[in-house]
C-alpha cells in the first residue's frame, strides 16, 4: 500500500496537487541515478491525449476549456524540463541487454528521465517517464535529446495501440522546443511524456545476472513481484518485523513466486508478440532492453505496421540482416524470454525455467488464433480456420493488396449474398505479379467461396449476420498509423502546424469509424447504402502511392 493518501485525480485542477509514490526510487541507490532533466528553449505543447490524461484522471484539468489553461502551462514546463511537481524524485535508471543478439553492458536510460510514479485516485500507480530529457550516467556518446520524428512516432503510435487493445506504452503529450539536435540531419528536438505501469526491462535483470549481483537480483525480483505480480506471492506472508512492503521475500517464497513471475512474462510476451502479427506491427528493435517485464510495446522506434502484406518486411535501415523483420518477432520473443530466464537461473532451477519456455509457442499460436478469427469474422473456432489464415495471407501477399483495406471490405460483405466485384478486384490486387488478371481475381474469388462456406456453415440469421459484421469493423481499424501519413504530420509539425497531428490523432484513437460517422453502426450503414469500399475516400486511410519507394527508419526513429 502506498505511504500517501492520494488526491482525486479527476477533480484536479493544479497539477501540483498531486500525489506521486516512488516505488522505484527506493531501491538501493546504485540501481540508478538521480538527475534532473535539462531545460528545452523555447518548449510549446503540440499535443495532450485526452485518452491518456483520461487514463491518469487528468481529463478536467488537461482538456477542459474552461479550467485547463493553469494545468497546461505546468504541462508545458514540466515537458520543457523547467519545473519537476511536487514529490516527484527524478532518476535514469541503469540496465543492459542484448542488442542484435550481441550482449551490451553499457546501457541504461540514456535519453529518459524517470519523473516520478503518479499515484490515481484509484490507487494505481503510473511512471511518467520523460523522453529526450537530456543527457545521462548512461548517454555514452549520445547527446540524451529527441527529435520530432521520433518524438510525433511514438507519441501515435502508442496511443493507437491502445485503441487497438493491444497492451503498450502511453504518451500523455508532446512538446516541441527550439533546440536543433544531430542526427541524419539537423532536426528540431522535441520531448514526448512516457505513461507506463513500470519501465522495468528484460534488461534490468540481465544487468544484476551478468554483473554477478545477486543480492541485488533478489532485491530487483521482490520488488517486481510485490509492484507487479502481486498474484504470483503467496497469500499470507510470513509475519516480519518490517512493513509488509520492506520486508524480503524467503528464498523458498522468491524462488517459486519468481518462477510465476516468469511463467506470467512468458505468457503476456506470447499474446503480445500475437498481436503484432494479428495487426501486421513491426517492432523492428527487438532488443532485450526494449522488451517490457509487463508485456508491454515499449520503446518505439523504426517500427511499421503492413501496407502490403509482406512477410519480410524490415522497416529499420540498421538491421541489414532483417533480424527484427516482422516474419522474425515470434521466434526473437521466445530468445528473448530464454535471455531472461538465463538472468533469472542463478536463483531459480533451469530446468523449471526451461520447461516453463515450453508453453511459449502453444500460447502465441493460441493467441494468434483467437485474434485472426475475430478479424475474419469466424464465429466459432474449427480446426480447418488457420488453413483459411494462412491463403488470406497468401492471398494479400500475391496481390500486394492493402492489409488494413482488406479486412474492412470483407467485414463490409453480407456473407448471405454474393461476393461483390468491387471486392473480388480489390483482392485480386492491383500492385501484385498478376496485375488483377484473370488468374488473380479467380484466386481471390476461390478463397472468398469457401471463406463464405465456412462462415454460413452455422447457419446465420440477418440479425446474426449483421452483429457479426459489426463485430468485424469493431476489431479491425479503418485507421492505421502508415508511415507516409506520418512522415507528412511530422513535416507540418517542424514548420509549427500541429493541425494534422491533432486530426490524425483523433483518427488514431477511434480508430474503427470515421469521425463524422461517430459509431460502429453508422460505418456499417454507409457501406450497406454506398458498397464495401464507401468509407475507403477518407485522406487518412490511403496507402503510398503504387510507385512508391520503401521507406526505412533509422533506430533514431
Amino acid at each position: 500500500m502506498s505511504e500517501f493518501a492520494p488526491t482525486p485525480a479527476a477533480h484536479v485542477h493544479d497539477l501540483a496537487a498531486l500525489r506521486f509514490n516512488n516505488r522505484y526510487a527506493r531501491l538501493p541507490e546504485h540501481f540508478f541515478t538521480r538527475v534532473a532533466p535539462q531545460p528545452r528553449q523555447g518548449t510549446r505543447l503540440a499535443d495532450v491525449s485526452p485518452d491518456c490524461a483520461r487514463l491518469l484522471g487528468l481529463e478536467a484539468a488537461l482538456t477542459s476549456d474552461a479550467s485547463s489553461e493553469e494545468a497546461l502551462e505546468q504541462l508545458r514546463l514540466l515537458m520543457a524540463g523547467e519545473r519537476l511537481l511536487p514529490g516527484m524524485d527524478a532518476l535514469a535508471q541503469k540496465y543492459t541487454g542484448h542488442q542484435f543478439g550481441h550482449y551490451n553492458p553499457q546501457l541504461g536510460d540514456g535519453r529518459g528521465i524517470l519523473l516520478g510514479e503518479l499515484e490515481t485516485e484509484h490507487g494505481k500507480t503510473f511512471d511518467l517517464h520523460l523522453k529526450g530529457a537530456g543527457r545521462t550516467p548512461y548517454s555514452r556518446f549520445g547527446d540524451g535529446q529527441a527529435v520530432v520524428r521520433s518524438s510525433v512516432r511514438e507519441y501515435l503510435a502508442s496511443e493507437y495501440m491502445a485503441a487497438l487493445g493491444i497492451p503498450t506504452s502511453r504518451a500523455l503529450a508532446l512538446a516541441v522546443n527550439a533546440e536543433r539536435v544531430q542526427r541524419e540531419t539537423v532536426e528540431p528536438g522535441a520531448t514526448v511524456l512516457r505513461v507506463c505501469e513500470s519501465h522495468l526491462r528484460f534488461g534490468h535483470f540481465e544487468w544484476l545476472s551478468h554483473s554477478g549481483r545477486h543480492e541485488d537480483l533478489k532485491t530487483l525480483i521482490d520488488h517486481a513481484l510485490r509492484e507487479h505480480f502481486a498474484e504470483c506471492l503467496p497469500e499470507h506472508l510470513p509475519a516480519a518485523d518490517q512493513p509488509l512492503a520492506d520486508q524480503p521475500l524467503t528464498d523458498q517464497v522468491r524462488v517459486t513466486a519468481a518462477l510465476a513471475m516468469f511463467e506470467t512474462v512468458i505468457t503476456r510476451t506470447a499474446n503480445l508478440i500475437a498481436a503484432w502479427q494479428a495487426y501486421g506491427f513491426v517492432h523492428a528493435v527487438m532488443n532485450t532492453d526494449n522488451m517490457s517485464l509487463l508485456g508491454l510495446t515499449f520503446d518505439y522506434g523504426p517500427y511499421a505496421f503492413l501496407d502490403g502484406y509482406e512477410e519480410n518486411l524490415v522497416p529499420n535501415h540498421t538491421d541489414q540482416a532483417g533480424r527484427y523483420g516482422f516474419a522474425q518477432q515470434p521466434g526473437i520473443g521466445l530468445w528473448n524470454l530464454e535471455r531472461l530466464g538465463i538472468a533469472l537461473s542463478p536463483l531459480v532451477d533451469v530446468e523449471a525455467l526451461s520447461a516453463a519456455l515450453g508453453a511459449y509457442e502453444g500460447e502465441l499460436q493460441r493467441e494468434y488464433a483467437r485474434l485472426m478469427r475475430a478479424r475474419l469474422g469466424l464465429p466459432d473456432a474449427r480446426d480447418e480456420d488457420m488453413t483459411l489464415v494462412q491463403q488470406w495471407r497468401e492471398l494479400l501477399a500475391a496481390g500486394k493488396v492493402d492489409h488494413t483495406h482488406a479486412y474492412r471490405l470483407l467485414g463490409h460483405w453480407d456473407v448471405t449474398q454474393p461476393a461483390p466485384e468491387t471486392l473480388v478486384v480489390r483482392l485480386a490486387g492491383e500492385r501484385g505479379p498478376h496485375g488483377n488478371s484473370a488468374q488473380a481475381r479467380d484466386e481471390a474469388s476461390a478463397w472468398l467461396a469457401r471463406y463464405q462456406v465456412r462462415v454460413m456453415a452455422i447457419g446465420l440469421s440477418a440479425e446474426d449476420e449483421r452483429q457479426r459484421r459489426l463485430a468485424m469493423l469493431g476489431c479491425n481499424p479503418l485507421y492505421v498509423p502508415r508511415t507516409h501519413l506520418l512522415l507528412e504530420v511530422i513535416a507540418r509539425v517542424e514548420q509549427g502546424d500541429d493541425t494534422t497531428l491533432k486530426a490524425l490523432r483523433q483518427r488514431l484513437t477511434a480508430p474503427f469509424f470515421r469521425p463524422e460517422e461517430g459509431s460502429l453502426e453508422a460505418a456499417l450503414a454507409l457501406g450497406q447504402a454506398q458498397g464495401v469500399a464507401a468509407e475507403l475516400v477518407d485522406d487518412w486511410t490511403r496507402p503510398p502511392a503504387a510507385n512508391a519507394a520503401p521507406i526505412c527508419m533509422s533506430c533514431s526513429s
